[in-house]
Order: C-alpha cells, then structure tokens, then sequence
C-alpha cells in the first residue's frame, strides 16, 4: 500500500530534499505552501513539472500553518500517514524583528500541526514530525548538546522552537500520539537561502570571484556551529518516523568550526584571500548571540542507523560549485546589458 505524506515548507531547503527522498520510496507526497505574489516553488519546480510527479503522486496545497482551522480541515481530508512540520519563520536574526509573528507560526504553527493530527487519530494513526532545532540550547549548558541538555533559549525563534519542542511531547504524552522531535544542528546546502550566513559566504564569495562585487559584510565570525548537509538530514527525518517508538533524536555531525573558518574554506577553494574581502558589519550582531553549538548524534546513530555522511569541506564544494555557476549566468546577463 502507498504511503502518504503532508510537508509543510515544502518549498523551503528542507521541503524539497525531503520531498524528494519520499518520491524516491514511492510515496504519495502533499506540501503546504503559503499564497505569495510571486512564486516561490523555485526549490521544488525540477520534481513538481517531472510528468511522473505532478498531478499523480507530487499535489501542493494553498494554506498557512496560522490559520489552525483550515489545516485541520486540509488533514482531514488528506488522511496522510506521516506529516513533517518544516513551515516556520525560520530566520533567528528576524525573529527579533518580528518576535510575535516568529511565535505564531513557528511556535503556534507546530500546536496547529498537532491538533490536526489528533483529530484525524480518532480515525487513522499518523505520525509527526517536528523540526526541532540546535538554537534550543542557546548560551549552552553542556558540550556536546544531546536530547538530555537543558534548554537555554537565546532569541525569540528559539523560544518559539522550545514551545513546539514540549507540545510535542505533551501530544506524544497526553494523547498517546507518534510524534517526534528532530532537534537538527544546522544543516546546509545549495538550497539554502541567500540570508543564512553560509549561503551568503559561497554567494558573496563567487560573485567576488568574478569581479561582481568587492565586499562580504559579516556578523559575528567567531560563532561555532556545527553544520551538515540538509540531504544527509532528512534522511534522519524519515528514519525518526520509521522507528518502531516515537523518541525525540539529535541529528548532528559532532564537529564544530566558526563562521571564519567556514569562509576560510570557501575563499581558498576560490583561491582568495579572505581578509582582502571580509568585513565586520554590527547590523548582523544578534541582541543575544549564541557562540558554541555541537551536536552528539550517539542516539540517533544507535537507534537508527543515521549519521552524518558530507564533510563540511565536501558541502563547501558543493555550495561553492552551484553558486560559481550562479555567478557566471549572471557575469553574462550583466555583459549582455552594456
């Protein structure tokens, strides 16, 4: 029997490599997007327009993870069997910006997710996933950080994130429900948005690298993280929803380097020189930084069979490979104009 799945932020870096995957495994897959004025399926256009997708296993939904009514309504008439909550206001700078907005569709958006799903548990079982994030533990009180470190959230999308992290687990409690966090370490990729500071190192980097611009403005390069590639970790994702119990899991690669050494690997695949292009702006300092992240996947890897496969310098190759060919399309628009 076809499985069924409901995605929501489809059509975010997560969304896609994920939807992907569960095409790959024959399911049926559903994603929520959001109306805009302008599209933005961008991520997912190469298996939405694919004729053995679209309209038959691959169906994208109007909706907005806000409005709580409206997704219990499209989950009851979907009655998918797995259901990945990936939507949120997921920028950790913006959250401070928009504290309320970050709350109610990260943090309410995952209790309307859950609610959903428990209605539709009087009829058939579904699993849930929720993305969890390493931003929970904030000004951190154990290194590494595993599912039994405290949280000490450090911005109001962690917050957000630590309330949809404990209804989860209240759901899973109360309701007898299969629901699980996935607390996910930073994970990258060419998909990546342009504003998360990995991306804008390989996009400012080749751009550079070309003669495009002269200038990479950074915040804080001190900041480690502990980054991954997001295909190795949606792989996680299914896995957590195959498990015969639903357990909450830290997907991690256990290593952790700073912003600067990050952009250090990027600029020298380009054969440049860092310090000649990098500088300091304080606009992209957070009110509260968070300096250490570093994940300990034991769990997962024990219970699962999961572990990170992309080192960072083969992830920086291959954002560093995509957005060099960005860089190049847009040297010939640009020649092509004057």
């Amino acid at each position: 029997m076809t499985k069924s799945a409901l995605i929501t932020g489809i059509t975010g870096q997560d969304g896609s490599y994920l939807a992907e995957l569960l095409l790959e495994k024959g399911y049926t897959v559903h994603g929520l997007v959001r109306r805009a004025s302008t599209f933005t399926t961008g991520r997912i256009n190469h298996i939405y327009s694919d004729p053995h997708n679209a309209g038959t296993r691959l169906f994208l939904h109007y909706g907005d993870l806000t409005d709580g009514q409206s997704l219990t309504n499209l989950v009851l008439d979907l009655e998918p069997d797995e259901i990945y909550n990936l939507g949120a206001q997921s920028h950790v700078r913006v959250s401070f910006d928009q504290p309320a907005y970050t709350f109610q569709a990260t943090g309410g958006g995952a209790l309307n997710v859950l609610e959903a799903a428990r209605q539709l548990n009087k009829k058939k079982q579904v699993r849930v996933y929720q993305a969890s994030s390493s931003e929970m533990y904030g000004e951190v009180l154990e290194t590494p950080q595993s599912e039994k470190t405290p949280f000490q959230p450090q911005s109001p999308y962690a917050c957000a994130k630590v309330y949809a992290f404990h209804q989860t687990v209240n759901y899973r409690k109360s309701y007898d429900m299969f629901a699980v966090n996935g607390i996910l370490f930073n994970h990258e990729s060419p998909r990546r948005g342009e504003t998360f500071v990995t991306r804008k190192i390989t996009r400012a980097a080749t751009r550079i690298k070309l003669g495009l611009q002269e200038k990479l403005y950074l915040g804080n390069l001190a900041a480690k993280r502990d980054w991954g590639y997001a295909k190795d970790y949606v792989e996680g994702m299914w896995r957590m929803l195959q498990h015969s119990e639903p357990d909450d899991f830290v997907l991690a690669t256990g290593r952790t380097q700073t912003v600067q050494e990050f952009a250090d690997i990027v600029f020298a695949r380009l054969g440049l020189d860092p310090a000649d292009h990098i500088e300091i702006d304080q606009r992209y300092f957070r009110p509260a930084e968070v300096d250490l992240l570093l994940g300990d996947c034991s769990k997962a890897t024990e219970k699962l069979g999961w572990k990170a496969s992309t080192t960072l310098e083969e992830l920086a190759g291959l954002m560093v490979d995509h957005d060099l060919e960005l860089a190049r399309e847009e040297s010939i628009l640009a020649a092509a104009r004057r």
